[in-house]
Parts: C-alpha cells; structure tokens; sequence
C-alpha cells in the first residue's frame, strides 16, 4: 500500500499560516525618489503650485507616451470625467451607459449635468461592461458610453466602438485603473473619442491627487479647456502668461469665465512628480507584470480560482493591475462562498484577500431617490424622457459581484521567493475547501 498523503490544516481551523516572509517593500506604492522630491521642492520654493508652466510640458510628455495629439491635466480624475462628459455634450436630459460595478466617479457627475445614467451589467470574466448589454440601451438622448477598464482588464473595445459609430454615440474611456494597459497590442485611452483617468496616490500612475484627459479630437479638447481651465482662454492671469488655446470662436466668446463654473487646474507639485513618474514608469509596470503574472501562473489549473488578466494570445495586457482581483467559482469547491474562501485564505496571512469589488451602483439610492437641483424629484427622472432606474435583479452578474471575484496582493516588484508563499496561500485553501465544509 502507498504512503496516505496528509493535507495540511488550514490556519482558520489550526493550522500553520502559509505566509510568514517579512514581504518589505514588495506592496510600498509610489516609489518616491529624490528626483521626484526635488521636482516637488523646486515647485514649493518657487511659489509656482497654481501655475500651468510645468503641467503643460507634463501633459506634452503624456500625450507622446500615449501617442495622442492632445492631453490636459485635471486636479482629479473625476472632474476630468466631468469634463469628458461635457465636452462630449451631455446636458440636461440625456443619457449616458455606464458598467454598474466601477467607482462612483466613472458616471456620478452626469446627474451633476442634469443627465441620467443607464446602467449596464458586467462580463464576469473581464469585469468590464458587458458589449452585449449596451446596444438595447441606446435611446434617442444617450449621448455617450463610458467604459471602464476595470481592476486593469481592458474592455472589449471593438464590439463597443461599432456599436457607438453605428449610433453615433461618442466612447468616453476611464483609464483610471490601467494606465498603459493594452487591448489588442493598443493603449487603452486611445481607442475611443476622449479619455479620462485618475492619478491619486493609490492608482499604478500615482502622483497625488491629479487627473488626465486625453484626445485626438480638437474640439473635445478645445470644450474641456472652456468648461473648466479658465486661465488657457484669454489673458494673463497672477500665475499664467497670456493663453489662447482655445480657437473655436463660439467658445472664445467666453473667454476668461469657465463655462462650467468651475476650476480644473492640477497643482503643479503633481504635475512635477508626474514628469519623474513618466520617466520610469514603463519599467516599473514591467516588473509589476511579471510579478502579478507570476502569481497567477503558479495558481494555473487550481480549482474555483481563476486569474483576471487578459489571455496571454491576444496581445491585451493589464494596466498596471491596480486593486487586482481573482475570479470565484464557488460550483468547483463544493459551493463554499467566496466570503469564507477569503476568509480563510486572510487566516493564512494574506491580508489584501476580501470578496467582491465595487458596490453595484444601480442599486445605490443617489441612482434612484436624489434630488440634487431641488426640484422635487429625483434627478434620474427630472429631465429625461424616459426613466432608466433600475431596481434588485436587473443586472444579475453586477449584484452577483461579491460571490464571483475578490482582492489579492497588488505585487510592485518581482520576488519569487515572497510571491510563491502568497500563491500557496490560495492554493492551500482551495485545494483544502473541503476542510471548511465541515
């Protein structure tokens, strides 16, 4: 007779943990250098914090990276979206699509515009809208789609751009959590009409608090400078020499006075720090690559887990991978939810393990109930023609978010050793689930 083989216990119920290196820096984020300290320093003693001169030379920068003709600097990423959304010409009235699971940034300032938000359901590979959730949506006053390349997985972009050229709909892109990411062997942020992103000091492109928007469209670009960056449309200001970026004369007319009222301007302590970030960031998204595909490699084949990245053949790449996730597939351990499964796998010393991802918005009562113009009514339904709220059961894999994926370690350098105990983590509870059912 062979030997019996006898499974380890997990550490919830015992067990030894598996995680026990000291990690270092593997998770530190940003890697702040004194380049980047004495870009910063030269802008504080300067007193040049509210200019435009070292913002344009970074967004010169940015836009070659991604090898667009226009990009401008935003003092977040939300306001940027914002601005996208303007510039695209959403107003009162209209409608945006939106994937029901993102950040509430992605789509919130619609209903700041008076328009209404129609939510669409999520792939539950990908994570990202759901390309055959969109076209039934469209309706005589949606104006845009905006598509989210969530946890860093690229959205189907093709399918979404034919179905947007077929209605004439413009493609906003939110960037913000894949910078310099790949669909098909293209940078995400440049396939649609306008993109937008954060670059708060938690995203992969981390430089404070700052926001981008991006274009090869001169008159989107040209919207976004009139609706919030008021010192590039005419005269000199305190801190700006004269600036005429604006040559659409329907908006010139304007000049001086932001049509939306209001101040986008990024501090120019983050658009120093993003000049240095660019430099090296290439580098650093490699190594975040290999280790982040190093992970998942080692999970290759282990049951009810499976990685959340693009396939290797299809030229796509993750962005940077920031809040990665795993996808859970309870049916192939037994049913064990995903909630235990984290549970047990955090007992093994793996802390960044928690269900599910965003909360599903449509189900959020600002989706539903808020009057933000005090017009008596909620503003999903004070302008439009048609009311597109929607309640519980409408989009089953979005209200399904917190049993089919959860968060794993978001690796910034390439440490095989480290990596491996983390990976045994997971593997040990789902390879051990039977334990839990007990």
């Amino acid at each position: 007779m062979g030997k019996m083989t006898v499974k380890p216990k997990l550490a919830l119920l015992g067990g030894a943990k598996t995680v026990r290196k000291n990690p270092g820096d593997i998770f530190k984020w940003p890697i702040v250098t004194k380049e980047d300290e004495k870009a910063v320093l030269d802008v504080l003693r300067r007193g040049a914090m509210s200019g435009t001169d070292i913002t344009k030379q970074f967004e010169k920068e940015y836009a070659d990276w991604m090898k667009m003709e226009f990009a401008l600097g935003y003092c977040n990423g939300t306001e940027s979206l914002r601005a996208a959304m303007w510039a695209c010409g959403v107003g009162a009235g209209d409608e945006i699509i939106c994937p029901s699971v993102t950040y509430w940034a992605s789509c919130t300032a619609a209903l700041t515009l008076g328009a209404a938000v129609n939510f669409a359901d999520i792939d539950p590979d990908t994570l990202c809208i759901d390309p055959k959730d969109i076209e039934h949506r469209i309706g005589p006053r949606t104006k845009a789609i905006v598509v989210v390349h969530y946890c860093g997985y690229p959205c189907d972009m093709d399918p979404i751009m034919k179905i947007a050229r077929k209605h004439k709909v413009k493609v906003i892109e939110d960037v913000s959590h894949a910078h310099g990411g790949l669909y098909k062997g293209k940078m995400v942020g440049t396939l649609g009409d306008i993109a937008a992103m954060s670059m708060m000091s938690g995203k992969s492109f981390a430089i404070g608090e700052a926001g981008m928007m991006v274009t090869n469209d001169r008159d989107l670009y040209e919207r976004c400078i009139a609706y919030g960056h008021y010192e590039r449309t005419g005269l000199a200001t305190n801190y700006n020499p004269a600036d005429k970026s604006v040559h659409n004369p329907k908006l010139n007319k304007f000049a001086g006075v932001p049509l939306g009222g209001f101040k986008h301007r990024m501090n120019q302590t983050c658009s120093a720090m993003g000049r240095v970030q660019l430099k090296y960031y290439d580098r650093r998204m490699k190594e975040i690559q290999d280790a982040m595909n190093r992970f998942w490699d080692l999970l290759d084949g282990v049951p009810g887990i499976k990685a959340h990245r693009p396939p290797k053949e299809s030229k796509s790449t993750m962005g940077g991978w920031y809040a990665a996730k795993g996808l859970y597939r309870a049916e192939e351990l037994g049913g064990l939810s995903c909630e235990k499964f984290c549970e047990a796998v955090k007992a093994e010393g793996v802390s960044a393990c928690y269900p599910g991802a965003n909360f599903p918005l449509h189900l959020h009562p600002v989706f539903h109930d808020a009057d933000i113009f005090n017009m008596g009514k909620p503003t999903m339904i004070s302008f439009g023609q048609r009311d597109v709220r929607q309640g519980k059961g409408t989009l089953p894999v979005s209200e399904k978010i917190k049993e089919i994926c959860y968060g794993i370690p978001w690796f910034k350098k390439d440490r095989p050793a480290v990596i491996r105990e983390y990976a045994m983590a997971f593997r040990k509870v789902a390879e051990n689930a039977d334990q839990l059912k007990k």
